[in-house]
């Protein structure tokens, strides 16, 4: 067991305290041996219930995925469902731990994780157990992530004797299951809030030890299963229409299918446009073939008619 790191002010001061007292009974009443004894015992037990105060026992501390460690010394007071109103926003069950001021004031992780919330609220000193100290009084907020998606939120409150929270983490810290995250001088109350249907494995009045008590184990959600798939239905396919075998049907040749001939399109092409402009087209060399044969045929007459004279 050692002395907590808060703890070394305290202590420092409750000594300089009991020496100075001390000192002046024996210089002022020298002969007051009555009294002084009664000093002597009153410093020796302030000074013993100081340690206590700011003791830090070592323990191995054993780790699941599954398993919610408590994060305090002290008594089980509160196990009931609620609405955690300020990150989480949905029903919880949530487990309140008192510590009183002989308990160890080290607070530790109930889950292993990524810090995913973090937030310290100024408010009021009630008494550890008034049902509005979780909300009214002075306190920090945590909320832990684990690998599996699980986010389990939990408080450290101030009371009407413990004034001084600290912590040593802040959001974005992967963290360990167990690990110190802060202390709570002088006792008060530790709340931890669980998702719906985690396994609780204690009961109110319990006395508890934190990083050693199994506060409660996480349930698996169970697979979603799916609705049965009727069986399909097979439509049979229509049947083919018979295909009928293709006619071929031969064009006859048409007026309007005959192409002119190229010289024609290309030498005469208004003849595409004038009938009669092709006609006399058409008409023009055999009446000169047959003019040219009528002069060839006098011209042979002629000569038959030079020889015979």
């Amino acid at each position: 067991m050692t002395i907590h790191k808060e703890g070394y002010t305290s202590l420092a001061i409750t000594i300089l305290f009991i020496f100075v007292l001390n000192a002046l009974i024996q210089f002022y009443m020298p002969t007051a041996h009555t009294l002084k004894w009664i000093v002597y015992i009153f410093s020796g037990a302030l000074f013993l219930i100081i340690l206590q105060f700011f003791r830090s026992p070592f323990f191995d501390i054993e780790t699941a995925e599954n398993t919610i460690l408590c994060p305090a010394d002290g008594k089980v007071v509160v196990i009931e469902e609620t609405e955690e109103t300020e990150f989480l926003k949905d029903k919880r069950i949530q487990l309140s731990v008192f510590m009183s001021p002989v308990n160890v004031h080290v607070n530790r992780n109930p889950i292993a994780g990524v810090v995913s919330y973090f937030k310290y609220h100024k408010g009021k000193y009630l008494v550890a157990w008034h049902p509005k100290s979780s909300t009214e009084n002075e306190r920090t907020t945590i909320a832990i992530e684990n690998s599996k998606g699980v986010t389990v939120l939990f408080r450290q409150i101030a009371g009407a004797l413990a004034r001084r929270i600290v912590w040593y983490v802040k959001q974005g810290d992967i963290v360990e299951q167990g690990q110190q995250f802060g202390f709570i001088k002088f006792g008060s109350r530790v709340d931890v809030f669980l998702p719906l249907g985690t396994k609780i494995l204690v009961n109110i009045g319990d006395v508890v030890k934190g990083g050693r008590t199994v506060l409660a184990e996480l349930v698996d959600p169970e697979p979603v299963k799916e609705a049965a798939k009727p069986d399909a239905i097979v439509v049979p396919e229509p049947p083919a229409a018979p295909v009928e075998p293709a006619v071929l049907v031969e064009e006859t040749p048409t007026m309007n299918s005959i192409t002119p001939a190229p010289s024609l399109v290309v030498d005469h092409p208004e003849t595409a446009e004038n009938p009669a402009v092709e006609e006399s087209a058409a008409e023009k060399p055999v009446k000169k073939k047959t003019a040219s044969k009528a002069k060839k045929d006098d011209s042979g007459d002629a000569a038959k008619e030079a020889d015979s004279e």
